[in-house]
C-alpha cells in the first residue's frame, strides 16, 4: 500500500490520510471511508494491524475517491518523536571523500519541525550561504521496541519512503563545534515523500536505484545495494539507546555527487529546483527559495 497525508484546496488545516491507488493515481480518503479512522498516518500506525487492515479495505473498495487536482499531498509523517539520520552510510560515499568504511552507524538527528512536503519549498536560510542536497531512502517505524533483536527489526518497521536530508555544510562542517544538528536541522530540510510505501509492497529496499537531480542534471546515481549498515541493523543498533515508537522517521545516508565534494564545491540557490527519486517509491520535487 502506498499511504499518504493530504488535505483538500481551500482546506489547509484539516489534514486526512489517504492511500494511493498507484503512484501519481486518486486516493481513497480513509476518514471518509471509516470515521474511526485516525486523521494522521502515525495515529493510524498506532493502532497497529486494524489500523493497516482497514486501509486495505479502503484500497480494495474503491470508494470515497478524491482526485489529485483537489488536494495537496504533505509528508506521509508529521510530528514524528524522532528524526534519526545515518551519516557515511554508502560505500561510494565514503570513496568519494577517502573516508574509511565506519565500523559502527554514525547517529545524528534533525528536529521534527524540519519535515515539509514532497513538493513544498525548500527555503534557504540566510545564516549559511552553502547548502547541499541528499537524496536518501527513509523509513518509518510501526510499532514500539527497545532493545530490539536485528532478525526481528524488520517487523518494526511501517514503510520506506524519499527523503532529502538538505545540509547546510558551512554550518555541519566549521561551526558549532563540528556538531551536525544545526546544519541539518533548518526549517525545510526534510522534504519528505511522497507515500509511505508499506515494507510488503517494496520487494527489496536495499536493491532499489537511487537519484537526485538538480534543474533537471543528474547529480546523484546510485542504489541502496550499497549501504554499510541496512533496515535492521538501524532499527537493532538505534534500539539499544532509545525506545522506537510508532512514526519514528530514519534517514539512512545518501550516495556520493553531494555538491560540497565537486570540484568547485556547488550548493543551492535561489530559482533551484530538486528532484529526488527512488525507484518503487516515488520521487519529491522542491523548488529552493
Amino acid at each position: 500500500m502506498r499511504l499518504v497525508q493530504f488535505h483538500r484546496h481551500g482546506d489547509e488545516g484539516g489534514i486526512r490520510v489517504g492511500v494511493e491507488q498507484d503512484s501519481g493515481l486518486g486516493v481513497v480518503d480513509l476518514k471518509a471511508f471509516d470515521s474511526s479512522m485516525p486523521s494522521t498516518v502515525r495515529e493510524l500506525l498506532e493502532l497497529g494491524d486494524k489500523g493497516l487492515e482497514c486501509a486495505q479495505r479502503a484500497l480494495a473498495s474503491g470508494q470515497c475517491m478524491v482526485q489529485r487536482s483537489d488536494i495537496q499531498l504533505l509528508s506521509p509523517v508529521l510530528a514524528p518523536e524522532k528524526v534519526v539520520c545515518v551519516g557515511m552510510n554508502y560505500r561510494d560515499h565514503c570513496l568519494e571523500q577517502n573516508a574509511p568504511i565506519p565500523k559502527e552507524p554514525n547517529i545524528f538527528s534533525k528536529f521534527p519541525s524540519a519535515i515539509t512536503g514532497p513538493y513544498a519549498d525548500i527555503t534557504l536560510p540566510s545564516e549559511s550561504q552553502e547548502v547541499d542536497w541528499e537524496v536518501e531512502l527513509a523509513f518509518v517505524i510501526g510499532r514500539r521496541g527497545k532493545h530490539i533483536k536485528e532478525e526481528d527489526a524488520l517487523s518494526y518497521v511501517a514503510g520506506f519512503t524519499v527523503a532529502n536530508d538538505v545540509s547546510a555544510r558551512d554550518w555541519q562542517m566549521t561551526r558549532n563545534g563540528k556538531q551536525w544538528l544545526l546544519g541539518k536541522t533548518f526549517d525545510s530540510f526534510c522534504p519528505l515523500g511522497p507515500a509511505l510505501v508499506t515494507t510488503n509492497a517494496v520487494k527489496d529496499p536495499h536493491n532499489l536505484n537511487i537519484r537526485c537531480l538538480v534543474n533537471g542534471e543528474t547529480v546523484q546515481s546510485s542504489n541502496t545495494d550499497q549501504m554499510i549498515f541496512k533496515t535492521a541493523a538501524l532499527v537493532a543498533w538505534v534500539s539499544k539507546f532509545v525506545t522506537l515508537t510508532p512514526g519514528d522517521v530514519f534517514l539512512t545516508g545518501t550516495p556520493p555527487g553531494v555538491g560540497v565534494f565537486r570540484k568547485p564545491p556547488v550548493f543551492l540557490k535561489k530559482g533551484d529546483v530538486v528532484e529526488c527519486q527512488i525507484d518503487q517509491l516515488g520521487s519529491i520535487i522542491n523548488k529552493v527559495v
